[in-house]
């Protein structure tokens, strides 16, 4: 059975906290000690805070392009600007919206970044960014969490993006470690025994988004989730086997 638990009274993160700190805390009071096959979701926001990774809006100057940008878009000049910073390629730019390839490879809208709930000082806009490298924050978690109980156990970094073919968001895998991100079915029967050619399953984007199930996208305050039943065995593994090559983004 697969059973998705939030961990209680995660504390707001500020920078330089300890996140393993945190999540053993945490684990403690949902009376839960990790095993092997467990997976821990993370909340990107949490990480992004603890690593630092906010941006004050006053402190920024726009760019030429930053403002021709925030013409088209209706945003902040500075908003942009801090979108570009974080950007390999601006792809779709129109009213309200702005889509380009992140610096770490993915296609989102503002690359990733946010104002909501991050806390600030009255007259203060802070944004917050993606974190600096989530696969190697997964993997330092991983191995620390992993020793602390003995365990082989996978972490994704999790976060909400937007889809090319359906409306609405959903959790998304922007970093992983010790799970396999894209699942390979090529060569599997079928109920029929139908060998699957082209079978590929986005495994670390569907537990990021069934933890965002229970995670929330307002006010819940349930930042980390911990997954136990996955009915697949654990691997090394990162987000970035999730990136479709550029040759096949027919979207571009």
């Amino acid at each position: 059975m697969l059973t998705l638990t939030p961990l209680p009274d995660i504390p707001l993160v500020k920078p330089g906290d300890d996140l393993i700190a945190l999540i053993r805390a945490g684990l403690e009071r949902a009376g839960l000690a990790l095993e092997d096959g467990d997976v821990l979701v993370i909340a990107q926001k949490i990480v992004s805070k603890a690593q630092g990774r906010m941006v004050h809006l006053a402190e920024v100057t726009p760019s030429p392009r930053a403002r021709e940008l925030g013409e088209i878009t209706l945003k902040d000049p500075r908003f942009v600007e801090v979108v570009l910073r974080e950007s390999r390629e601006v792809l779709r730019a129109h009213p309200n919206t702005l889509i380009v390839e992140h610096r770490l490879g993915f296609v989102c809208a503002n690359a990733g970044v946010d104002r909501s709930n991050v806390e600030a000082q009255p007259g203060d806009e802070v944004l917050l960014c993606l974190p600096a490298d989530p696969d190697a924050t997964c993997a330092e978690l991983r191995s620390a969490l992993g020793a602390a109980y003995r365990a082989n156990i996978g972490v994704i970094i999790n976060d909400s993006h937007g889809r090319a073919w359906r409306m609405g968001t959903l959790g998304v895998a922007i970093g992983a470690a010790g799970v396999p991100a894209l699942l390979d079915l090529r060569g599997k029967p079928d109920l029929f025994e139908h060998v699957l050619q082209i079978t590929q399953v986005g495994l670390a984007d569907e537990v990021a988004a069934a933890a965002s199930i229970v995670m929330g996208q307002a006010d819940e305050g349930r930042p980390i989730v911990h997954v136990r039943g996955l009915p697949y065995a654990l691997r090394e593994g990162t987000a970035q086997e999730l990136f479709r090559p550029k040759a096949q983004d027919f979207f571009r």
